[in-house]
């Protein structure tokens, strides 16, 4: 059933447009996090329920950090469309929308490493966010990660991730009944929505194919904008659900977003 839905999701694809960007992600990680759903409601639109799973016995919700490199960021149906690279780290929640029924994401904020943060923060009011991104990665020959480790030096909330790569492919994290149910909520909500810097609802799709995910481990996290948003305590950060690494993956988005 879950493997079925995750393929629909691939199938839908999105409206590429004009304005609809595509890119590359080098060194995606998915670090995921559980939490109290209380904790997280009072930042979450009432439009927007609270999923929550079984973990240690307790029912808790979902968020998580999402580090990577936009490797060649170009808007393939505007000519000539030049190519960027730049970090990027975005925090979200996982949520379902009361109107679809449908499992999406809620964006709290971006930190991007470049000024082309501007764009999308002045012209579409996104809440992005200008960063330094301080980088090292080495790769093994057999493709895992010897060194995973950004740094994040940002006004809005800096951030350390130092990740471990057991080079294993995903297997079933507490709280999922299996793989492709695990991979469904977490990699595979295809629409975003987020508070505008006017104060309005704002959304947009994305689409990439399914992911090729080995299991990380923690070896040092925080991110500030977790403890300001008074979800998760440093000492918490340091103990993620699960860690998801992707070394490339393909990511198509349609924009511009919209005002709900």
């Amino acid at each position: 059933m879950y493997q079925e839905k995750l393929q629909q999701r691939i199938q839908v694809g999105i409206n590429e447009g004009r304005w609809s960007a595509q890119t590359t992600l080098d060194h995606f990680a998915l670090i995921n996090y559980t939490l109290p759903a209380e904790r997280l409601r009072p930042l979450i639109p009432e439009r927007f329920d609270i999923p929550t799973l079984e973990i240690g016995g307790e029912s808790r919700a979902f968020i998580s950090a999402v580090p990577f490199i936009d490797r060649d960021f170009q808007f393939p149906n505007i000519s000539p469309s030049p190519r960027y690279q730049f970090g990027q780290i975005n925090y979200r929640a996982y949520i379902v929308d009361k109107t679809t029924g449908e499992d999406v994401v809620w964006f709290f904020g971006t930190v991007l490493g470049s000024h082309w943060y501007n764009l999308p923060r002045r012209l579409w009011k996104m809440p992005w966010h200008r960063g330094e991104f301080d980088t090292e990665f080495k790769v093994s020959r057999t493709g895992n990660y010897q060194t995973y480790r950004i740094h994040i030096h940002s006004s809005w909330g800096k951030a350390r991730i130092e990740l471990h790569d057991t080079a294993e492919a995903v297997t079933i994290a507490e709280g999922f009944e299996s793989v492709s149910h695990m991979k469904l909520f977490l990699t595979h909500p295809i629409e975003g929505f987020y508070y505008r810097t006017n104060g309005k609802l704002g959304t947009y799709r994305v689409w990439h194919p399914e992911m090729i995910l080995t299991n990380g481990k923690a070896e040092y996290l925080y991110f500030q904008p977790f403890e300001d948003l008074k979800l998760l305590s440093p000492q918490e950060m340091r103990h993620p659900h699960s860690v998801f690494i992707c070394p490339e993956i393909l990511f198509k988005v349609e924009l511009p977003p919209k005002e709900v």
